[in-house]
């Protein structure tokens, strides 16, 4: 009789016991915003800020209402506004192109390569073609293209990045975090994301003139002096009365969630790396399937896995699919002809008026994707990995005979 999975692929651990009771203590004095502090009194969100600060390296942090929100405001900091050209991954997910198009400005695609990162000589053909002197670069999935040789091309170039890290909270590349090569790192803690409440979003820089505008822009009004983590109050004068309130402050109730899971994200780290060295052994050398190859600069988080099936129409992809599915195994399909749910390409976004990237087009039609929550044990990750290549072999085989 055929294996079959009966675990959750969206369900996440619980929250550790001492973001729980600190929840349960911003609940119990009720002051919840940001600014509504006692006397004396540092609000969970700015001891949030100081923490991250310290844990990227960052001179500066703010916490925002979500990642979203903190691609749109880095952007507006760093100046983008009506009309500006973004480049920016066509490998990625939809709140990146929205969050450009959300200030009005217009995504340049980038192609992607077979091991999920951004084409670097593409990068260069779009910078000279396009004029565009922002990178919205996506860490998507985890995959962290070669930072040094991007930071060389941009910087040659006079184009600023600002970092999508919603995968690479606690990733870096050559020892340096994630979020630290480009001018702005962005972060996101919805739930599926490497700390979890629910929405939230971070920034850091170290930028003074940049964070005093990000601090603004998310809703300060005049109380930036109560963020630990932001520059000090003279950087704020000559704009305080310039840059709009755009609000997305984070709240005491979510930083008061996050500040123990940042202390334990090492470990978490370490668990999700090991769950996907499972998918890795448990797939390697299967017939018709292709592995992304992991860079040793990189040091990932697995909270996902990939894999890529070159060369295979779309009905079988479709069948494989159908038959995981049938045997608990949740398989996303980022080349479907229609999006579901997550998963959408560049062509989807009619609003961005995308050209056609033969390249990223290839890539996506076999690209498959799975989450790897730490509600998963090893052993899970083992039956899983089985079920993947006995149907992948099948269909493999079958098409074969068919020849």
């Amino acid at each position: 009789m055929s294996e079959r999975f009966t675990g959750n692929f969206t369900q996440q651990e619980p929250l550790p016991q001492a973001s729980i009771d600190a929840a349960l203590a911003v609940m119990q004095h009720g002051r919840l915003h940001r600014y509504n502090t006692a006397p004396g009194e540092q609000s969970e969100t700015a001891a949030l800020e100081v923490e991250f600060a310290a844990l990227t390296g960052a001179r500066y942090c703010l916490a925002v209402a979500s990642g979203g929100y903190a691609l749109g405001c880095a952007m507006r900091a760093a100046g983008v506004g009506p009309g500006d050209k973004v480049l920016t991954n066509a490998f990625t997910l939809a709140p990146v192109p929205g969050a450009i198009a959300s200030i009005g400005a217009v995504p340049v695609f980038v192609e992607v390569t077979p091991d999920l990162v951004i084409d670097l000589d593409h990068l260069a053909e779009q910078i000279a073609a396009s004029g565009a002197r922002v990178l919205l670069l996506s860490h998507m999935r985890g995959h962290i293209c070669d930072m040094d040789a991007l930071m060389a091309i941009c910087d040659a170039a006079g184009v600023q990045v600002i970092e999508d890290c919603a995968h690479t909270m606690g990733a870096s590349w050559n020892g340096v975090p994630s979020g630290r090569h480009g001018l702005i790192g962005c972060y996101s803690t919805q739930t599926y994301k490497h700390v979890n409440s629910g929405e939230g979003g971070l920034l850091i820089t170290d930028d003074a003139n940049l964070m005093a505008r990000a601090v603004l822009l998310s809703g300060s009004y005049m109380l930036y002096d109560r963020h630990d983590a932001a520059p000090r109050p003279e950087a704020f004068e000559e704009l305080r009365l310039e840059v709009p309130n755009i609000s997305g402050r984070m709240d005491n109730l979510r930083a008061a969630i996050l500040r123990p899971q940042l202390r334990d994200l090492d470990g978490q780290v370490a668990r999700w790396n090991r769950l996907y060295r499972g998918m890795e052994d448990g797939l390697a050398d299967c017939p018709g399937l292709r592995q992304v190859t992991r860079p040793g600069g990189e040091r990932f988080v697995g909270s996902s896995y990939q894999f890529l099936l070159p060369d295979w129409d779309a009905e079988r992809i479709g069948a494989l699919v159908e038959r995981c599915a049938a045997r608990g195994v949740e398989l996303k399909w980022f080349g479907a002809p229609v999006p579901r749910g997550y998963t959408s390409t560049y062509a989807s976004w009619h609003y961005a008026a995308p050209p056609t990237l033969p390249r990223t087009d290839a890539v996506m039609a076999g690209l498959m994707d799975l989450r790897l929550p730490l509600s998963f044990s090893e052993d899970d990750v083992a039956l899983i990995a089985r079920i993947i290549r006995a149907e992948v072999s099948s269909l493999w085989q079958a098409a074969a005979l068919s020849d």
